[in-house]
């Protein structure tokens, strides 16, 4: 039995196999349509609110570690 998933733009059925040039994507237009929604930003990644931005970034007022 052949794995299918769903083409992630247009839902049609795509079998999970190395015959399927585009997958998870039915053709090479579904995936650059999918490429121009990231590049255009409107596909994002979730910002993880957790952690402040440069909290790990060391304290400037110390001196450098040297080995």
């Amino acid at each position: 039995m052949v794995k299918t998933v769903e083409c992630p733009h247009c839902g049609r059925p795509v079998p999970w196999t190395p015959d399927s040039r585009w997958r998870p994507f039915c053709s090479e237009r579904c995936r650059l349509i999918d490429l121009g929604d990231w590049l255009e930003e409107r596909h994002r990644l979730p910002a993880d609110d957790s952690e402040t931005p440069g909290e790990d970034a060391p304290d400037s007022t110390q001196a450098p570690v040297r080995h």
